[in-house]
Order: structure tokens, then sequence, then C-alpha cells
């Protein structure tokens, strides 16, 4: 490698390019139309500089007509970058462009990031105070920071630079977007979610959204530094799950299921074999005996897909000791609670609802389209013998994400679900800054689950369940 790069800095300071870098000093471009938008930081060059945006333009194709793709491939990234900023600095110098010294190395950045990664997207993957990208076509590029979002100054050249950005990602995992299928599921390298939608059922351009993924993933302290839920409630939902009782967390888009199913997951012992079944894959198990699997969607002509029923039938044929199911919303639910009730404990999942009765109520409606042929009374039982417990999580006013109900499930009273409340989040107000004001609490009831924890060696005390009892001392946790 070593001789590898003295070559091409021999070659790159005698101006021959070739073979990594195709056509002559001066030489047009090979292809065009390729812009990349502007991405500035915070306080750098606004994006309306049009100006500056032309300059880059002109920049990218002058180096599309120079770089000999099939020969760059074979570098290692960190080689190809800084093979990438040498001639990006020597096309600057050739052209003499009117640039300064911060403007020629915001060009050369977000060039190295156009050829290599996601184009305008990277400063945004890099910000790790961003927590979801949401480009709405061309021009309109909204970020979530601390809950709240915000529009930023990034911008793409046109709909089709969007649509190349779109490819290159969907393309990494082997799936596919085009008119016949516009719309797609993804992931980045990292774990972050990406969901793509382009014309003709977005009206607007192509619309893509990526849900972030810390590198480091997140662990109960973390929540309970956010004041997502009380040390008392965690050790209780850990001991739910150490327990093998299975838990559904419910809640709506953006309040965290997924990042509390994955950090109680954390709570399954490690000599356990756990199976992970999800439409796109995102959770970050770290025990060593995990088996992950993910949906596949129809091929072109139709065929060849692998739906989350399938998946989930399949599992209970690979001798697991956990199911981690990442989302349940059709008929795989009917195999999910069939599992749970014959000897697969400890099943853990997540649905959409606003609420933990409403979370039942979904179940069953779930459960008619996959099985019309059980009577409403049928269907519940199975939900009550199979759930025993459901965490209601979800997003405030503020941004701020709560664990807002924990609820057990106590069996059937005539014709109803029967369960009761043992923790909430009770909000009392707004602060003058905007944020949630409230305190967690218990209701005072003690679950019928602690028989079952207890045979498992694991005890709270009575003091855990009293009202006012969830925080050591009775302290009240605001936002």
């Amino acid at each position: 490698m070593d001789q590898l790069q003295t070559t091409l800095a021999r070659r790159l300071s005698a101006w021959d390019y070739a073979p990594l870098f195709g056509g002559r000093p001066g030489a047009g471009p090979a292809a065009a139309g390729s812009g990349s938008a502007e991405t500035p930081a915070r306080g750098a060059r606004p994006a309306h500089d049009d100006a500056f945006y032309a300059l880059k333009t002109r920049l990218h194709q002058r180096l599309l007509g120079r770089i000999d793709l099939a020969a760059a491939e074979n570098l290692p990234p960190e080689a190809l970058r800084a093979q990438l900023a040498d001639l990006l600095g020597r096309l600057i110098d050739e052209d003499a462009l009117p640039v300064n010294g911060v403007e020629r190395r915001q060009l050369v950045a977000e060039l190295q990031n156009e050829i290599l990664g996601l184009g305008p997207l990277e400063p945004l993957l890099a910000d790790p105070a961003v927590t979801e990208i949401m480009v709405n076509g061309a021009e309109r590029v909204y970020v979530e920071r601390g809950g709240r979002i915000e529009r930023t100054a990034v911008r793409f050249n046109d709909d089709d630079h969007v649509r190349k950005i779109i490819d290159k990602i969907v393309s990494r995992i082997g799936r596919r977007i085009d008119e016949s299928s516009p719309m797609a599921d993804a992931r980045l390298p990292d774990g972050s979610r990406v969901n793509a939608v382009i014309p003709p059922v977005t009206l607007d351009g192509p619309s893509l959204s990526i849900r972030r993924f810390a590198v480091v993933p997140l662990r109960m302290p973390d929540l309970l530094a956010h004041h997502t839920l009380t040390s008392g409630m965690a050790e209780f939902l850990a001991g739910l799950v150490r327990a093998k009782v299975n838990v559904v967390i419910s809640g709506g888009t953006g309040s965290g299921k997924t990042t509390l199913l994955n950090i109680l997951s954390a709570c399954i012992p490690a000599d356990e074999r756990i199976l992970t079944i999800e439409d796109t894959a995102e959770l970050q198990l770290q025990q060593p005996h995990v088996v992950r699997m993910e949906t596949r969607p129809a091929n072109i002509e139709g065929r060849g897909e692998i739906p989350m029923r399938a998946l989930v039938r399949n599992s209970l044929r690979m001798r697991p000791d956990r199911i981690v199911l990442g989302e349940v919303r059709g008929a795989e639910v009917v195999d999910m609670l069939q599992a749970m009730n014959t000897g697969h404990e400890g099943s853990l999942t997540t649905i959409h609802a606003n609420s933990a009765r409403e979370a039942l109520l979904r179940l069953e409606n779930l459960m008619a389209l996959g099985s019309g042929s059980l009577s409403p009374r049928s269907m519940r039982q199975q939900i009550s013998a199979a759930v025993q417990a459901v965490v209601q999580t979800a997003r405030l006013a503020d941004g701020s994400r709560r664990v807002t109900s924990v609820h057990e499930i106590t069996g059937m009273e005539g014709d109803v679900i029967s369960s009761h409340e043992v923790f909430l989040f009770e909000q009392t107000g707004i602060g003058q800054d905007g944020t949630v004001q409230g305190e967690f609490r218990a209701t005072g009831v003690r679950p019928v689950l602690c028989e079952r924890l207890k045979r498992y060696g694991i005890e709270f005390g009575e003091h855990l369940f009293a009202p006012k009892g969830v925080t050591e001392g009775g302290a009240r946790h605001g936002s």
C-alpha cells in the first residue's frame, strides 16, 4: 500500500492522473449534471449563496472528469479520501478559483462527502445531537435536535441528486426503489433506520427520513439521566425481563419504543439463545448468542417476499429461549401470541398505540386480520394469557420522552381483559421555558407478578409500590 500511495503521489505531482484519475489537466468533464449541494455547518456559508454553489458544481463536474471510478474502488476509503483532497486542491489551483482558505476547505470536504458518503447529509450524520433527518425534496431538509424539529441550510442540487443518494442507501442492502416500487425501508451501516418515498407517491419530489441510532447503544443509566423513568421503575422492568415475563412496549412514532426494547433486552441472560425479527434490522443486542432475521420485500417480478409472519413461524423451529420482535403490525401477531402461550416465555415486542388499553385493543384487531374465525372473547383470552405487562412510552410536548405507564395484565373479567396500572407519569404543567413538568409515582397496587419474580430470586420492598414510592425518598422528577 505504501508503494501504491508513493506511485500515485508521483503521478499527481507530475500532473499524470492515469490510471486512477483519467484525462489530462484542463480536460472537460466526463459527465455533467451531478452537482453537489451545499452542506454548511452552523456558522458556515449560507446555502443560498448561489455563487459558491455554482463554483462547487463546476468543481464537482471537473472532478468527475478526472476520476477513474474503477481504479478508485480498489483504494481503501482513507487513501481515496486523501487522494481526492490532493486532486481537488490541484484543480482549485489550476483554475485559479476565487476562494479563500475557509471556502477551499469547505469545497474539499463537501466534495469528498459527495464521492465517498451521502453528500449533503454527511455533516448531519456526523452531528451527534441530530436524532432524525427529514428530506422533503431538494431544498427542504429538516432535523430533530433535542426533540425539536428545525429546518437546516442543507440543500441538494435537484430532485435527481436526492434520488441518487436514496439509490446509494437502498442498494447497499440489496433493495431497490423505482416507479414500480416507490417506497423502501433500509438501514445505514451504523444501524440508523431509513425510509424513502419517491414520485409518483410523493408529489413534491423524493422524501427521505433517517432515524439516527447512537454509535454506542444507550443504556438504562442514559434513560435515568434524561428522566425517562425512575430507578425503581427501571429495576422493576429489568426484573420482568429476567423473570421471563412477556412484555409489550407501546407508544407513538418517535416515543422511544425501540430504544427501550433494546435497553430491556440487555437484561436477558447471556447464556440464552435470542432470536430477533425485524422489518429493518435496528436492534443492537450485546449478548453472544443472537440470531438476527430481517424480512425481505418482493423482487421486481413480485416474487421472493419473506413476510414477518413467515419468520415468526420459522423462529419456533430454531430452538429460541427468547423471541424479540421489533414491531407487530400485521397477522404475525397470531403466531407471536401462540408462541408466548406455548413455552416461549420472556418474549418482547413493540406496537403502535396511544395507551396500554389501546395496545390491547390493537392486538385484538391485528389478531382478527390473521385469524378471522376466532370470536372476540377467544382472542382476548389468548391476549390475556400471553401478555403479562404493557409498558407505555410517549413523546411529550417539549420533545422529551417518558415511560408514562406500566400496566400489569391480570386475566379476564367476563369478556374484558383485566389490568391495573402499577406506575405512571403524571403531568402537572408546563414550565416557563416550555418544558413539561410532572412526576412519576406508583399507584399503590402491588403487582401479582411479584410472586413470579420471587421464584426467580427477584424481590422488591413494599415501599416501591406505595404511592410516591417510585423514587428514593419520594423525590420528584421534572423534565
